[in-house]
Formats: structure tokens, C-alpha cells, sequence
């Protein structure tokens, strides 16, 4: 049997997870390059999910810990939407997806593993990306590296957003 590599996937799936919110974490650092934040907004932001359903798997979230959407401003909510657009154009500039899954998981039960700070998938989807490797070998393949796939989104980003 051949056997097919995903060593970046160990320590997520070990339990081995880091003390703290993840994206609060992120936020207070400044290597936004070794984070995976793609853009800061002033209420929210956009990260490279570092363990992906699929390459380019971005994830939006307000910088403040919050759980629910009840839970968010006017302003919050207002920019989320508007960081998911921009997600949106950054994927279709920089990769060739064909579709896309936008989807909010609240509480454990519905999926969310990081339960206390809201966030919004955005999961690009290639033709042809849905094949045996998931069901049989219980093993997602990864078309693109974390590092490479990071620099591809931001060159794209920088070309949509002049700051």
C-alpha cells in the first residue's frame, strides 16, 4: 500500500492544541507572514486556515472574542461581510476555483472547533477536487503548500486593496 504524507496534520489531530484562543493569539503577534493573517481590518480580519479543508481555506473573524453573531456590532458585522467579499476576489484572482463554501459553524456540535471565537469559512472549491483519497484513505490532498499558497492570496490581495 502506498502511503501519503500529511506531517502538518499531527499536531491537530493529537490534541496537542495551543493554551488560549487561537485568533486572539495571532492577533497579538506582528509576523503576520508566519500567522498566515492575510489582511487586518479595523474590526476584522482575514487567516490562512493552517490545517485546510482545502488549499486556500480562509477564515474571517472580528479581532474581538466573541462566540456569537448576536454578540457583534453593527460595524463588526458590516465588515465581516465585507472581508468575506474580499476573500472572495483575492481566491478567484490568485487560484482557479470554480466554487466556494462560505459557511459560520456555532458551537461544538455543529462542527466549530474553535467554539469561542466566531468565524467564517471560506472554503474554495477546484473542479475535480472531490475524490477517493477522503472516503478510502481517510486523507485530504493538498494541491498547494501553506507557504506557497499564502504568498499566491497575498499577492492577489495587494492587487485589489491599495492601502
Amino acid at each position: 500500500m502506498d502511503e501519503l504524507w500529511a506531517p502538518w496534520r499531527a499536531k491537530y489531530i493529537s490534541g496537542e492544541h495551543e493554551k488560549g484562543c487561537i485568533f486572539c493569539n495571532r492577533l497579538k503577534q506582528k509576523d503576520d507572514r508566519q500567522n498566515l493573517i492575510l489582511y487586518r481590518g479595523k474590526k476584522a480580519f482575514i487567516i490562512l486556515n493552517r490545517f485546510p479543508y482545502n488549499s486556500g481555506h480562509l477564515m474571517v473573524a472580528p479581532k474581538a472574542h466573541k462566540a456569537e453573531i448576536a454578540e457583534l456590532t453593527k460595524a463588526e458585522q458590516a465588515e465581516l461581510f465585507e472581508l468575506v467579499i474580499l476573500s472572495r476576489k483575492v481566491l478567484g484572482k490568485a487560484m482557479p476555483i470554480e466554487g466556494l463554501n462560505i459557511g459560520i459553524n456555532i458551537g461544538e456540535v455543529a462542527g466549530s472547533s474553535i467554539k469561542d471565537h466566531l468565524h467564517i469559512h471560506v472554503v474554495p472549491r477546484f473542479l475535480g477536487d472531490t475524490n477517493f483519497m477522503p472516503v478510502v484513505g481517510q486523507v485530504k490532498v493538498q494541491s498547494f503548500s501553506l507557504p506557497d499558497t499564502f504568498e499566491m492570496l497575498k499577492k492577489a490581495l495587494n492587487s485589489i486593496v491599495k492601502k
